[in-house]
């Protein structure tokens, strides 16, 4: 593996450990990247500006750079310009978070979101940030869209759980991904997430193909007392709005 290839790899550990950063013990086991390999690129990298170290926690965070030049290429990213109007009505009509999100190989990345301030827990969705495909509302939408080759790839490995209700059985995941695909949404009930229930519906692009996902996410409790029918009813609504 070379030099490059360590180096992305050590940025996403650091990346995917959210704000509170990530020691170096953290990094080398998230990564598999050899200690002295891994202590030589990130003085390097922290040297150009990629990540930042703090000395007092001994921790690792990512550097204006990344901040830069993740700015950059999503600014190009032209399914966040043509949905951003119908994500911002569906988080009025809501009241809750709500995400957009694209595939990226085995992996989806949150391309925007706007987020409902009044929660008590902060959703693990940063713009930018990658998440699992088998276990989220937009993961599991985008899977059930995709081509046969496409779904096998990103099931080809271990499934991986999350909470309790994560599903790991890769039959029940087809299974459910078929469900999905009738239904016109798909659901993410506590798969990633403990207390928070994500309802997801794929945008389409112009040559009818899937572009991506958004979805509106709320605390489960919410569910339990009045149901979320009208969650539903309007995310599918922004979505086919967002693919026209």
């Amino acid at each position: 593996m070379g030099s490059t290839s360590n180096a992305f790899k050590l940025i996403q550990a650091i990346v995917d450990s959210g704000n509170d950063g990530a020691t170096f013990t953290s990094i080398v086991g998230d990564s598999g990247v050899p200690k002295s390999t891994a202590h030589r690129l990130l003085r390097e990298l922290t040297e150009i500006g990629a990540i930042e170290h703090e000395e007092g926690s001994r921790t690792y965070a990512g550097g204006l750079l990344l901040a830069r030049l993740g700015s950059a290429v999503m600014s190009k990213y032209d399914i966040r310009n043509k949905t951003y109007p119908h994500l911002l009505r569906l988080h009025e009509q809501t009241g809750h978070t709500v995400t957009l999100g694209v595939r990226d190989g085995g992996q989806g990345t949150y391309v925007d979101k706007i987020e409902n301030r009044n929660f008590g827990i902060r959703l693990h969705s940063e713009i930018g940030k990658s998440f699992p495909l088998h276990c989220t509302g937009i993961g599991k939408v985008m899977l059930a869209w995709s081509s046969a080759a496409e779904r096998q790839l990103a099931m080809a490995g271990k499934l991986k759980a999350y909470t309790r209700n994560t599903i790991t059985d890769k039959k029940e995941l087809a299974q459910s991904l078929k469900t999905i695909r009738s239904n016109g949404y798909g659901i993410d009930d506590e798969e990633i997430t403990r207390g928070f229930v994500c309802i997801a519906a794929p945008v389409f692009g112009p040559d009818g193909n899937i572009a991506g996902a958004l979805s509106c996410t709320l605390p489960t409790y919410v569910r339990d007392e009045r149901g979320i029918d009208n969650e539903i009813a309007l995310v599918v609504q922004a979505a086919a709005d967002a693919s026209r």
